[in-house]
């Protein structure tokens, strides 16, 4: 079998016309054209496959297979996937369960050992991943490196148990991922120094300049509720070497759009040279990690992208292992969508009743005359949120109770813990703009219990009623013909509380519609689930919570 069209070799930053003769799953040889050959009819450009160099899959609402399904279509052929959701419900069941469904099908989903399970000390999740278990996994051959280290403040203070998984690493060869958002100056350098090679987290060019100064590889993230790309990019003019792209969340309207492809289109439109570009979405992935991908040499495994030029980067073939993947549009993987199994899960919560969501004047037990209540202020497309201080009549208090104030944009924010029947934490809300009804959610990074936002009780219980019902899911309940009668919908996510068993596109079509319904209530944020999914999120600053209560992340401790 031979492939035809213009080599773009993004090492020695050449473009070539080449016939690709690949025997069984390995590219044979690289014969260049004769230059009637080349000009005979026009030729698309052939690059190695794309690679997201961080991305949670559990996020795409989408089981491993499925996701690699949607992905195929955009020129994507690997992930460095970090299962750490999954692990913070399951534990490693949940890890094997991800490895074993994604080699059910042709892609490179690249695991890691989760590192942080649970992410703090200070919520309750469904597992707990130590550094013997760590060190277990990382002497799997299907786990290339450890995942992000969220908990930078055991990293700065050298915690036993967390420099007990890096050492694991670094015995092993294997990598360690970062994630410290906001870090700088001498405490960025000692987190470098410990052994942390990436971090996706950076929101501002200074603060990833820092950390490039002390050589960490800094990983520009686009995804469905963080967007870090028009802050960093022009970074990549003069770090080609080390900066890499990366999702790290991405819901399944947004794959079904597009992946990888489209943040090399937008570099490009930017001015950066393409060969930096590409060196950023195919190549540092693969030499940072040790990666089995092919590169577009003689002997690698034949992962092929054709695409008809180098300023939109649409795709019209996907190779991997010498297997069409995708063609025009229309991908060739076929999935098992394991309809009837009994799905891996940890959903132990019973169903609750309005009065569990009230809010007492005085829930700082005796103090009295209370004036003000912490707000978190959600800001779109980014994780970080705002620590506010409110006066307590923006919540529009009465017979005792503080209440949602959609006036004010005040709205009630709720935390269930799923594994066990406990009292429910509650606070306040900004910017998710709800005129009526509520949002809730079973994606509540990183323990994933339930997490629910909403102006009125009644719509907050049954939001999250649905969810339990259906042991995971993200629901939307709407009392849009008054009080008593409530418009309902459920996106059913039966694989530990996160993710779908059905058809990809189908779920992407069902996500939209609540995605436009919740816009319909009066959201104005791009992504009202995925933005929702991070306010339960303690280890990214500054202000969180989480089912033991508020969180501020700059003194990592509970309020």
């Amino acid at each position: 079998m031979e492939i035809i069209g213009k080599l773009v070799n993004i090492t020695d930053e050449k473009i070539m016309p080449a016939r690709i003769i690949i025997d069984k799953d390995r590219i044979q040889a690289i014969v260049p054209l004769s230059e009637e050959e080349a000009s005979a009819f026009p030729l698309p450009y052939i690059l190695p496959g794309f690679v997201d160099a961080h991305v949670h899959i559990e996020s795409s609402l989408l089981i491993p297979s499925e996701f690699a399904r949607l992905a195929v279509v955009h020129g994507t052929v690997a992930t460095v996937s970090d299962p750490h959701e999954i692990a913070n419900v399951c534990g490693l069941p949940g890890v094997e369960f991800m490895i074993r469904n994604g080699q059910s099908v042709p892609f490179y989903f690249n695991f890691g050992a989760p590192s942080c399970v649970p992410a703090t000390r200070f919520e309750t999740a469904g597992a707990s991943l130590d550094a013997a278990a760590v060190e277990q996994l990382l002497q799997s051959v299907e786990i290339k490196y450890l995942s992000e280290m969220m908990d930078f403040p055991g990293v700065l203070a050298k915690a036993p148990e967390v420099m007990a998984k890096i050492a694991a690493a670094q015995r092993l060869g294997k990598p360690v991922d970062g994630h410290a958002p906001g870090l700088r100056g001498d405490q960025a350098r000692d987190y470098i120094a410990a052994g942390i090679s990436t971090d996706h987290e950076c929101f501002t060019a200074e603060e990833a300049l820092d950390k490039l100064r002390y050589g960490m590889k800094i990983l520009i993230r686009e995804g469905s509720a963080a967007r870090n790309f028009d802050a960093l990019i022009p970074l990549l003019n003069d770090h080609p070497d080390q900066m890499m792209f990366c999702s790290d969340d991405k819901h399944p309207d947004s794959l079904v759009a597009g992946h990888i492809n489209q943040l090399c289109a937008r570099a490009v439109a930017k001015g950066i040279n393409v060969f930096k570009v590409l060196k950023a979405a195919c190549i540092n992935p693969v030499l940072h990690y040790g990666l089995d991908h092919g590169q577009l040499r003689v002997g690698d495994p034949a992962d092929v992208v054709l695409v008809e030029d180098l300023e939109h980067f649409q795709v019209k073939q996907t190779w991997i292992k010498g297997q069409l993947v995708a063609d025009n549009g229309r991908s060739h993987i076929v999935t098992v969508h394991m309809a009837g199994a009994d799905p891996i899960n940890s959903f132990r919560a019973r169903p609750r009743v309005i009065a569990d969501f009230s809010y007492p004047l005085d829930k700082w037990g005796e103090q009295e005359n209370v004036e003000q209540v912490y707000v978190i202020e959600a800001l779109d497309g980014q994780l970080i949120t705002n620590k506010l201080v409110v006066p307590v009549a923006d919540t529009l208090p009465s017979n005792g109770q503080l209440n949602a104030n959609p006036d004010k944009d005040v709205l009630k924010i709720v935390v269930v813990n799923r594994y066990q029947h406990a009292p429910v934490a509650k606070s306040f809300i900004r910017n998710f703009g709800l005129r009526r009804g509520a949002l809730a959610s079973s994606v509540a990074h990183d323990s994933h219990n339930i997490v629910a936002v909403g102006v009125d009780d009644e719509s907050i219980c049954r939001a999250i009623n649905l969810v339990i019902e259906h042991k995971g899911g993200l629901s939307l309940v709407d009392p849009e013909r008054g009080p008593g009668t409530h418009a309902e919908l459920i996106l059913p996510l039966p694989v530990a509380g996160l993710m779908s068993l059905n058809d990809g596109y189908q779920v992407a079509e069902h996500y939209t519609a609540l995605d436009h319904k919740a816009k319909a209530m009066g959201s104005k944020l791009g992504a009202p689930f995925m933005t929702l999914s991070f306010m339960a999120l303690l280890v990214i600053p500054h202000l969180k919570l989480g089912d033991l209560g508020l969180f501020d992340g700059d003194k990592f401790a509970l309020l």
